[in-house]
């Protein structure tokens, strides 16, 4: 039992509770995208607040074993398809926590390295795949004896488990759980094929269109907009613009009816992690009462990218997904002017796109000294470009929370954003002769004013060095920790619960 706060006074007794993650994702044992920093991360803070809280998640062929693993004793029996399937459940831990993780084995399902198949891949069955996931993380919490009171479940992989606990499970102890459903983005909603109806063992009467069924087949992520206690996404401006036509991907009228239940709570960082005085993956460390390591950082930055070492010359740095969504085709058209009309440098780190591969790669020998370019990930580089940079090009389409602009500011690497989704909800923008703003923030999604802000940002180094670093000490004082959403997450399942069962917990 926990004791809380409260507002008028007195402190108000209430249960702990028992909360389980489901998620395709789970830093840093597997991750694609920031879905993984959040189901790594949230538990995390939950478990300090002191509730119960695990993870399940499928063990594909290129999970990471961090840390030590045990197999559980007895095979876990899967009810999905024509006869029950089996998987073998191994226990880890988050690090240096005793959140307890859980990965299903399945050699059928989960053997192959990769974490999401498509309709280009050989095997195109995700929906076979994450009903197994869904199906079996339920029937692990019945092995465990172990019945939350909440299960999160994270985008369109997960989309099942509402109508599973809805329909044949809801007159079981698990069926009182409630569910909480994040979107972590709208556009990636998991089509399958109707065939997913009998593999799950749902009721062909929830093959509705308000219920499974889009167009003649099963959207996943619309099941769990549909059937989900309550919903949230990862930031609330992203919040109000999924419920618009412009942002909805055709599911803005299901999330109009559900606006009642939808909350934007903006993801956090692991700032213990991310903390630019003692980052190991940085040549020097540095705070804001003593940024002298930053320079010595943007000299080793430099060098890596065969970058002339100027150290007056202000750095722009990109890591990113190549992609028209993150707006790197307006960066790729507004370079060229860039580069000849401002005193820069810019290094950019990503892959995606092979045409934007091809025209980075391109404009680095093209100003070679002032440009690098790096085609693929590495983790190490990507911190050392937050270290380094002096700013940090973000020019997304739409973006739902973003996490690196949030890792930039803590790194006293001011960035420059689009207004939208959660960059307008972490990035204030500067105003010149004013003490606010965190960085620049610019409107159309056009190369053109792209190229105004970067050129604003390039002026305001130069001509106004003190407002600059009045810009720095404010980014590196946010605090963009789990603590405060974790907080506000624990609200939503509260409320979730008491949705659920009729009553608030005991």
């Amino acid at each position: 039992r926990l004791v809380r706060p409260a507002s008028f006074g007195f402190s108000e007794t209430v249960r702990a509770l028992k909360i389980l993650f489901v998620s395709p994702e789970v830093e840093p044992f597997v991750k694609v995208g920031g879905l993984a920093d959040m189901v790594g991360a949230l538990p995390k803070e939950l478990a300090k607040l002191g509730h119960d809280v695990r993870i399940v998640c499928p063990a594909y062929g290129s999970v990471k074993r961090v840390g030590e693993w045990r197999a559980l004793a007895a095979p876990l029996g899967v009810d999905v398809g024509p006869v029950t399937q089996w998987a073998r459940t191994w226990e880890t831990s988050v690090p240096d926590t005793a959140v307890p993780v859980y990965f299903l084995e399945n050699h059928d399902h989960f053997a192959r390295p990769e974490v999401y198949t498509g309709p280009w891949g050989a095997c195109d069955d995700n929906d076979r795949r994450f009903a197994f996931l869904c199906r079996g993380a339920l029937a692990l919490c019945q092995q465990l004896d172990w019945m939350p009171d909440v299960i999160h479940g994270h985008d369109w992989t997960t989309g099942l488990l509402p109508v599973m606990l809805n329909t044949t499970l809801r007159d079981t102890p698990l069926g009182r759980a409630a569910t909480v459903f994040t979107i972590h983005n709208l556009e990636h909603q998991g089509y399958a094929p109707a065939r997913v109806v009998d593999y799950a063992r749902l009721p062909w009467g929830e093959f509705r269109r308000d219920g499974l069924e889009a167009s003649g087949m099963v959207n996943l992520l619309k099941v769990g907009l549909c059937q989900a206690t309550k919903l949230s996404t990862v930031s609330p401006t992203y919040a109000q613009e999924i419920v618009t036509p412009a942002g909805g991907f055709g599911l803005d009228g299901v999330l109009r009816f559900r606006a009642g239940d939808l909350v934007g709570i903006v993801n956090g960082i692991d700032d213990e992690s991310w903390d630019p005085a003692h980052d190991r993956a940085l040549p020097a460390h540095y705070s804001a009462a003593d940024l002298r390591g930053k320079a010595r950082c943007k000299a080793a930055l430099q060098r890596h990218f065969h970058l002339e070492e100027n150290p007056v010359a202000p750095l722009f740095g990109v890591v990113s997904r190549l992609a028209s969504q993150k707006g790197l085709d307006l960066l790729a058209e507004a370079l060229p002017s860039v580069m000849e009309r401002m005193e820069i440098q810019l290094v950019l780190l990503g892959s995606g796109d092979g045409r934007l591969e091809n025209t980075f790669q391109w404009a680095a020998q093209a100003y070679r000294g002032r440009c690098g370019t790096q085609i693929g990930f590495d983790g190490r580089l990507a911190r050392l470009i937050q270290g380094g940079s002096d700013f940090f090009v973000m020019p997304s389409r739409s973006e739902p929370c973003g996490l690196t602009q949030m890792y930039a500011m803590r790194y006293g690497t001011l960035p420059i954003v689009r207004a939208t989704g959660g960059l307008v909800d972490t990035v204030q923008n500067f105003e010149e002769g004013q003490p606010r703003g965190t960085g620049f923030v610019f409107h159309a999604a056009t190369a053109g004013a792209l190229a105004d802000t970067l050129g604003w940002a390039c002026a305001t180094y130069y001509d106004r060095p003190r407002e600059f670093a009045d810009l720095q000490q404010r980014a590196m004082a946010q605090d963009f920790s789990w603590r405060k959403s974790a907080a506000q997450y624990v609200d939503l399942y509260r409320w979730a619960t008491e949705a659920r069962t009729g009553a608030p917990p005991a």
